[in-house]
């Protein structure tokens, strides 16, 4: 080898050698940090004014980053369905190659009877020449095994579709849950801070008494305790609606440092009805659930990897066809054009096709009792589902009785202290009291939304994203508005009245 070329190997394999693992830099980690926000900032719509619940969902279905995410999964399935598609077509290939030589390449011959020279040196071969080709090559083989690919890429587009459609499901069931605790805590936050203001205060002065023993120690204890269990019962409920609200930001991809109101609406005085018998929600939700369509194309994304094994197998039929041009002024015939048809068989694929068959049938089997378990499942949720809503209905019914009889006795204690015949501790119990009646009925309201909508979900109804209209934030609240009202329309019209 000549030294140059030494030199050059040389110079080539060195930066190879040098390469080592780089780990990701601070700044590298606080630039992308700081993209990161910017693009979370810019992944919304500011908000300029109170939010409804349909508003509120048009938000997650626009802005929801997990949902964003099944975009795009869905979007590179689809990709990867139109490039199988061109796996199906034949090759096409152009080459074009343009080559020399420091010399002649020269050559003789060499008689194989007596071994002597029997041609003295010569060529056959410009030193400097070109040659283009223009060539088509189909395997049939790969032809068959493609199509089946590219089925499976078809129904790997169906499946992300309905992954999709769950996903959009869960995204408007948990904002109807959310939304409808974070109401309760924007009308109830004051009053519920005021009132565990007032409660820490009354209970540092029950202490006071105790300790200079202006009562007798047993009814200053037993208020204590009255005190200090309604602290405990407002603190919780003030911890579940906080968090409510932060849950809807996340949902909506608002910033929870954001300062967002949102539309409160008069409470029903009767619930709403059952959307259908518990009978057809059986069906409605074997036919609906995304869980149990995406079993059936997994099944036949199995079926076709059996039928793509056993193509497989069969003998390769191999079709070329080509022109080709060469510029080498000793050639009789600088361009020609060459065909063939070559047959290959690998016969070890033979013996693992057997393999791949019991291995598909094995994954058949499991899809199979997958789907079982599966609509089995769902059955059972479609009933939890049911039963839920009923208790639910109950529970808001009650919880609306015992307020408006807790906002009595209230009204009834404040004309008793105005005319000196009740305490002010009795007051401010009764004032406790019709507080937490008042949460507990905004929280059985919250959970009645969110049975309901729970209810929906279990049957598989929920709008797809196809079926709204997303040119706008505003379109995508006005068709997601529309289509709820539909919904209900078809519920039927027997209310449930009684708990």
């Amino acid at each position: 080898m000549p030294t140059i070329w030494r030199i050059v190997a040389i110079v080539l394999i060195l930066p190879g050698c040098a390469v080592q693992p780089t780990p990701v830099t601070s700044e590298e980690v606080r630039d992308q940090v700081a993209v990161d926000r910017q693009l979370l900032a810019a992944a919304s719509e500011p908000v300029d004014g109170p939010i409804s619940i349909y508003e509120a969902m048009a938000r997650a279905v626009a802005f929801n980053l997990d949902l964003n995410l099944e975009r795009y999964k869905t979007d590179l399935v689809e990709k990867q369905l139109s490039l199988s598609r061109h796996d199906q077509l034949p090759g096409i290939v152009v080459d074009h190659t343009t080559g020399g030589r420091s010399n002649y390449s020269g050559g003789s011959s060499q008689s194989l009877l007596t071994g002597q020279q029997s041609l003295e040196s010569s060529t056959s071969a410009d030193r400097y020449s070109k040659s283009n080709d223009l060539g088509l090559s189909w395997n049939i083989l790969d032809f068959g095994v493609s199509y089946y690919r590219a089925k499976q890429a078809a129904d790997r587009v169906l499946l992300a579709n309905e992954q999709q459609k769950s996903v959009v499901n869960r995204i408007l069931k948990d904002v109807q849950n959310a939304y409808w605790r974070a109401v309760s805590y924007e009308r109830l936050i004051e009053r519920l801070e005021s009132l565990m203001a007032k409660v820490a205060q009354k209970l540092d002065e029950s202490r006071q008494i105790e300790a200079q023993g202006l009562d007798t120690p047993l009814a200053t204890l037993l208020y204590q305790r009255e005190l200090l269990d309604s602290s405990r019962h407002l603190y919780e409920l003030y911890e579940d609606l906080t968090l409510a609200k932060i849950e809807l930001a996340s949902l909506m991809n608002v910033s929870a440092q954001q300062d967002f109101k949102l539309l409160d609406q008069p409470k029903p005085t009767q619930v709403k009805p059952l959307p259908f018998d518990p009978e057809l929600m059986e069906t409605i939700a074997l036919e609906n659930r995304t869980e149990l369509k995406e079993v059936t194309y997994q099944k036949r994304i199995n079926a076709n990897e059996v039928k793509a094994a056993f193509v497989g197998i069969l003998p390769g039929l191999n079709l070329d066809y080509a022109h080709n041009y060469n510029s080498n002024s000793f050639l009789f015939n600088t361009d020609w054009t060459d065909y063939s048809a070559r047959i290959s068989w690998n016969l070890l694929d033979v013996f693992r096709y057997p393999a791949t068959k019991a291995l598909a049938e094995a994954q058949a089997d499991t899809l199979d009792a997958q789907r079982l378990a599966l609509s089995a499942a769902v059955l059972t949720q479609v009933h939890i589902g049911v039963a839920r809503y009923k208790h639910t209905s109950a529970e808001y019914l009650i919880a609306s009785a015992y307020n408006n009889t807790q906002d009595k006795i209230r009204l009834q204690i404040q004309f008793a202290v105005k005319a000196k015949s009740a305490s002010e501790q009795t007051l401010i119990k009764e004032e406790m009291n019709a507080l937490l009646a008042e949460v507990r009925y905004d929280v059985a309201y919250a959970k009645l939304e969110g049975a309901f909508a729970d209810l929906f979900s279990a049957i598989g109804i929920s709008p797809t994203l196809e079926e709204l209209d997303s040119s706008s934030l505003t379109a995508l609240a006005a068709s997601l508005e529309k289509y709820y009202e539909d919904r209900h329309n078809r519920s039927n019209e027997v209310l449930l009245n009684k708990p």
